[in-house]
């Protein structure tokens, strides 16, 4: 084999070894399922995946035989089929045959995973905005933003609204690609079965506007105890202190009380509520740490960390003492 040959078939094989390395390296990767959903649709992937492989083996094996046995040569032409009836019928059940296989566990998932959710669902209400989610637990009575927490071992039901656009909701190791669409409600359900400090991954997958590929948001699977702990601190009224009084005072007094809710200080419904925002581990829905630096840079000009962001560049309206004052206010609503 040539030199140039060799480099080419060494490049054909390193293609796709180097894509099935990087989709298991993924952050949201599909081949590892955390929910009794996505492990059924892995399921039917893998089942895809060897049957086509099979499919390939034989194809190719009878193509490499017939191509041998019934070549042409010296004193022999090569054969000719026509008109044979049961060859022709063989070769048209054969891929009804695999169709059907392929259908039946197919079907079987779409119906176990649709329809209406199991009774005892925790109830999350998620609704998607340009470009944040909101996550509403009406059975504890409050709202978050951007980070869902769950119980492991409990059956999740998401209703999915939209309040602008087209938005899509998904989280690849806990659930399928769900639409978010304005006027009419959709619903998904899981039962996630690992518990973990890592979040899983989510974001929207359906084009919404500038920001799109900035609407990110996080799944926190927790034990029940540290389910029970979050839920019970996102109950109860943010805690301040006399240190932050200076950025309390500038919540109250500037656009911010108008369009976000902190618990017992506002009631703004435009923007994500941040009654809680100092626990939660991102901001901007996901695509910032939350730390005061980042936090600062948000407040100056979220237009330019996030193109197309609907809320208005601070640094124009309050002074640099005041923006720092603001970001230590918001990192101790714990």
């Amino acid at each position: 084999m040539s030199r140039s040959r060799a480099r080419r078939v060494a490049l054909l094989l390193a293609v796709p070894i180097l894509i099935g390395l990087a989709a298991c390296a993924a952050p949201q990767t599909t081949f590892e399922p955390a929910s009794d959903t996505t492990e059924s649709i892995d399921g039917v992937y893998r089942f895809i995946f060897w049957l086509a492989g099979v499919v390939f083996v034989v194809i190719l094996g009878v193509v490499l035989a017939f191509s041998i046995i019934f070549r042409e040569r010296p004193g022999r032409e090569a054969k000719q089929f026509h008109g044979n009836t049961r060859l022709e019928i063989v070769w048209t059940l054969i891929p009804v045959l695999i169709v059907v296989a392929i259908a039946v566990p197919t079907f079987k998932v779409i119906v176990d995973t649709t329809g209406d959710p199991p009774e005892g669902s925790l109830i999350i209400e998620a609704t998607g905005q340009q470009w944040w989610f909101e996550f509403e637990y009406p059975e504890f009575g409050f709202t978050t933003a951007n980070e869902m927490h769950v119980p492991v071992g409990r059956s999740i039901s998401v209703n999915l609204f939209s309040n602008d656009v087209i938005h899509s909701f998904w989280a690849p190791q806990l659930f399928g690609k769900v639409d978010m669409v304005p006027g009419h409600g959709n619903n998904l359900f899981f039962t996630p079965n690992t518990a973990r400090a890592e979040p899983y991954l989510g974001q929207c997958v359906e084009f919404c506007g500038t920001s799109h590929a900035n609407m990110r948001f996080r799944v926190f699977v927790d034990t029940q105890e540290d389910f029970d702990v979050w839920v019970a601190a996102q109950q109860a009224e943010a805690a301040t202190d006399a240190a932050v009084a200076a950025g309390a005072e500038v919540f109250a007094t500037s656009a911010c009380i108008g369009c976000h809710t902190i618990q017992g200080v506002s009631a703004g419904v435009i923007g994500p509520n941040l009654s809680h925002i100092g626990a939660r581990s991102t901001i901007a829905a996901g695509i910032m740490d939350n730390n005061e630096a980042n936090l600062r840079r948000w407040i100056s000009d979220p237009d330019e960390a996030k193109p197309g962001a609907k809320m208005p560049a601070f640094e124009a309206l309050l002074s640099e003492q005041q923006i720092g004052d603001l970001a230590a206010y918001l990192l101790s609503l714990k």
